[in-house]
């Protein structure tokens, strides 16, 4: 099978690669289980990044909102499509020029060429739990509508119902995957406003202070990246009755606060840890991460077989535990 993965050079894109290249086979659109032959990897990275060695890669610099660029990466009809590509909440918020070119119009530039393949592949895209926001009940369903108050949400929901309406059409088998806040991430800080959580955990496990943006009280809905990862190839495979008409759901997470998280840290890596966390709440990034929801009923999720982690804790141990296989 040959698989297309956008943003591939990003921290998910790149975990995404290794896994597909571990596992070695995909479902496919017409439920086949099919080697994964090719991957075309892509990125606006005009070398590839800490992207594995291997000869079923190969990577393919540009941007996805020129339609042209696009059209080269569909060019061997890719029976798999993963758009992970985008510009996070913050970026998108400050600059919405750039928010809507990378998020929308390259969307819609990966479902044309999609189309016109006429081979209908499986197209998985990467949402956000940023298309909610407003007034929303204590426990949100898959089923709930989407209000979100940033330019990031909306061009994600719009995303959404392109990919529902590509579906419908016959164009695409699409699944959209509404995002928890990903954490632990490692690296530095992105313009994400969730990256909180994961500098939160991050900095001071590297022996460094950090200025929490937010405040002790403010709660979010975490996903590790390897449940994430894991998320996305069980959503892939699972079968169309699975998904119903409704191409899209809310990821399995672990609501908690920041001061929650705080806490986890001081009980893994102790309290001298935990002490490096100081709170400096920044209006702009609170303004933007309270108007996510923390409870969702994720009946969608849990029947497709996607799993939360087990709790803070065992999601923060798993940081460190990668961590430590990387320096190995």
């Amino acid at each position: 099978m040959h698989v297309l993965v956008t943003g591939a050079c990003g921290f998910l894109g790149r975990k995404l690669i290794e896994a597909l290249l571990i596992r070695g086979y995909l479902v496919g659109s017409m439920g086949e289980t099919t080697p994964v032959s090719r991957i075309v990897a892509t990125d606006i990275l005009s070398e590839p990044h800490d992207l594995p060695t291997d000869e079923r890669i190969s990577y393919h610099p540009g941007d996805i909102s020129d339609p042209k660029f696009v059209a080269l990466l569909f060019a061997n009809n890719p029976g798999s499509v993963f758009h992970l590509a985008a510009l996070v909440s913050g970026g998108a918020e400050q600059d919405f020029d750039a928010g809507m070119k990378a998020n929308l119009t390259g969307t819609l530039h990966l479902l044309e060429a999609a189309r016109r393949t006429g081979v209908c592949p499986r197209f998985v895209f990467t949402s956000s739990i940023a298309t909610y926001g407003g007034d929303l009940p204590e426990v949100v369903s898959d089923e709930y509508h989407l209000t979100p108050e940033s330019s990031y949400g909306v061009q994600k929901a719009i995303g959404e119902l392109l990919v529902k309406d590509y579906t419908r059409k016959g164009f695409v088998n699409g699944r959209s995957f509404r995002l928890p806040i990903i954490a632990v991430r490692p690296g530095g800080a992105n313009s994400a406003a969730s990256s909180w959580a994961s500098a939160i955990i991050r900095e001071p496990l590297k022996g460094v202070d950090y200025d929490c943006p937010v405040a002790p009280e403010d709660r979010g809905f975490l996903l590790s990246p390897s449940k994430a990862i894991e998320g996305l190839i069980v959503g892939h495979e699972a079968p169309d009755e699975a998904w119903g008409r409704n191409r899209s759901l809310m990821m399995a997470g672990l609501s908690c606060t920041a001061r929650e998280l705080v806490d986890a840290l001081e009980r893994v890596a102790g309290a001298q840890v935990a002490q490096r966390v100081r709170w400096q709440p920044d209006p702009f990034v609170r303004g933007i991460i309270t108007t996510w929801p923390t409870q969702f009923s994720l009946e969608k999720a849990t029947h497709i077989g996607l799993k939360a982690d087990a709790s803070i804790d065992a999601l923060v141990a798993d940081y460190i535990e990668n961590m430590k296989a990387t320096s190995l």
